[in-house]
């Protein structure tokens, strides 16, 4: 099992792990929250490969739905029209953190759903609940008894609840409109503060699994920080909390 002997601990029955000395890790869950641009899907891959975990972005699955509702005609600022056709898409997503990817009825849309047409509309249908009701059940699954490191919105609040290590990122406005504008295409970086302002508002105050930190996490300021030293924090919290 990837990860298996790397980090004393023992598996619960609510995927928390705790110290029994001797034993060796039979699962870890490790849940990276925040706000886009903080720096999530690197430092979660990074982490990923460093401990031999899988790696999950629910970010991708919001994306990949959103992206499918687009493609299809849906009109994304109707909930009760994204609702019903919450269920349609066909959605498949890899765990290797060297290769993540995401297909929706079999198609390749992982250079698709990073679009500024997508990242415009994700906001919108990641608040309808039909849509966080399956995702959320599809995240748990894949999840199942752990050895992954999971990022997004709610993972620690959420998806995983009884996630070991909880880690929310966050960075300044500025940092993360840099950052989002050097992966989107079609943007610049007064357009991307305008959309990550609105899309901070509007996922911290919808109905259905708000963004928030969660209690028992960790606030990462990932601002100053480069790659290699969010990674190296975020390993020292797993060590510190298994």
């Amino acid at each position: 099992m990837p990860g298996s002997g790397q980090i004393p601990g023992t598996l619960f029955a609510d995927n928390s792990i705790g110290r029994a000395e001797g034993d060796a890790v039979t699962a870890l869950v490790v849940a990276m929250d925040g706000p886009s641009g903080s720096g999530k899907s690197s430092a979660s891959r990074g982490v990923a490969r460093a401990l031999g975990l899988r790696y999950l972005d629910t970010g991708a699955m919001y994306r990949a739905i959103t992206w499918w509702m687009l493609e299809h005609g849906v009109d994304v600022g109707d909930p009760q029209a994204v609702a019903a056709r919450a269920d349609a898409a066909r959605l498949a997503i890899t765990t290797d953190p060297e290769a993540p990817g995401v297909t929706v009825d079999g198609r390749d849309v992982s250079a698709e759903i990073r679009t500024q047409e997508v990242t415009s509309a994700v906001s919108a249908v990641s608040a309808v609940p039909q849509v966080r009701a399956r995702l959320v059940a599809e995240q748990r699954a894949i999840i199942g008894d752990g050895d992954i490191v999971v990022e997004g919105r709610d993972i620690g609040s959420v998806v995983a609840p009884g996630a070991a290590v909880k880690v929310y990122l966050t960075a300044s406005p500025e940092a993360r409109a840099r950052r989002r504008t050097a992966e989107l295409t079609g943007t610049t970086l007064e357009a991307q503060r305008v959309a990550m302002a609105r899309r901070d508002t509007l996922d911290s105050t919808r109905k259905a699994d708000p963004l928030v930190m969660a209690a028992d996490a960790i606030e990462l300021d990932t601002t100053e920080l480069n790659l290699e030293e969010v990674i190296a924090e975020v390993l020292r919290l797993v060590k510190e909390r298994t």
